[in-house]
């Protein structure tokens, strides 16, 4: 049996999601460190309490993207030390950096500091617009694409569902010209996964030279190449290509059947991924692991 383990991205976050891994081994210090780093309180920040009073402060990009690094990472820890082992690992978006820690490539503290780095330029290059859209025809998309500058395929999450990413102007176009079941404006502070984020991959790309990269001890599907990987060089230029370019979560849900893959275990608040994946692999079977009450089934 085949077995992948997968990280989702921006998105999944919601307030109290840290509550049920708390109890985990060193799950408290984690989040001490984490905070140390943010110089502000992850932990009251996941909880609803860290001066917005609401979802603001958890969806600012800065903190949303090293919370979900943080508790996805503690789960995964927790199940490897289970002796749990998967054949492939893969994330989307910024969980592909977790899928890298747990892959071995880097240790916590070093993808923290990623994350970090990695979140605070992705909020300040600003700009843009994203909108999800479902239901939809696929040529007419990608002729729309085509022929309208601006706007690129951040998300290719489905055969039914894709984020577009770009101009506000250009992705109105799009999103508004295409028959479609649903288009819905997302809440974010930049375009994503397009060329709009340029600036902020070369300063990531810069501090990622100084850092080392291990070979991963098990096989990555990477965002700009979801083909399995393990040399250390080649997953750090896919990471530094990954700010710029679409998440191909189509593909790397195709690969799944293509690589003898028969269950995909989330990992991480909510079920977004699991979701796609019912409905793209029906042949696979899906597991979620959102809390340490999971990791004693």
């Amino acid at each position: 049996m085949g077995i992948a383990w997968v990280f989702p991205g921006q998105g999944s976050q919601k307030v109290g999601m840290a509550e049920p891994v708390l109890q985990l081994p060193g799950a408290r210090e984690r989040f001490e460190q984490a905070s140390a780093l943010l110089g502000r309180d992850l932990l009251a920040i996941c909880s609803g309490t860290g001066g917005g009073g609401d979802l603001s402060d958890l969806n600012d990009t800065r903190n949303t993207q090293p919370a979900l690094f943080v508790i996805e990472s503690l789960l995964a820890e927790a199940l490897q030390a289970q002796g749990r082992v998967p054949h492939l690992v893969a994330g989307h978006s910024l969980g592909e950096l977790v899928a890298l820690h747990v892959a071995g490539v880097f240790d916590f503290a070093t993808g923290l500091q990623l994350m970090k780095s990695r979140s605070t330029l992705m909020a300040a290059a600003g700009g843009g617009a994203m909108t999800a859209v479902m239901g939809f025809e696929r040529s007419e998309l990608d002729d729309l694409v085509a022929a309208t500058e601006g706007v690129v395929v951040a998300n290719d999450n489905s055969d039914a569902q894709v984020v577009l990413s770009g101009s506000a102007e250009a992705v109105a176009a799009v999103s508004s010209s295409l028959k479609c079941k649903r288009a819905i404006p997302l809440a974010v502070s930049g375009a994503f996964h397009s060329p709009f984020m340029a600036a902020a991959a070369t300063a990531f790309a810069t501090e990622l030279e100084s850092v080392a990269f291990a070979d991963a001890a098990i096989p990555v599907l990477s965002n700009t190449d979801p083909s399995p990987e393990t040399n250390a060089a080649a997953l750090k230029a896919r990471l530094v290509r990954q700010m710029t370019t679409g998440v191909r979560w189509r593909e790397t849900m195709a690969q799944f059947g293509a690589l003898g893959i028969d269950v995909v275990v989330e990992i991480g608040p909510g079920a977004v991924l699991s979701g796609l994946i019912k409905r793209s692999c029906p042949g696979s079977q899906t597991a979620q692991i959102s809390s340490a009450a999971d990791l004693a089934l």
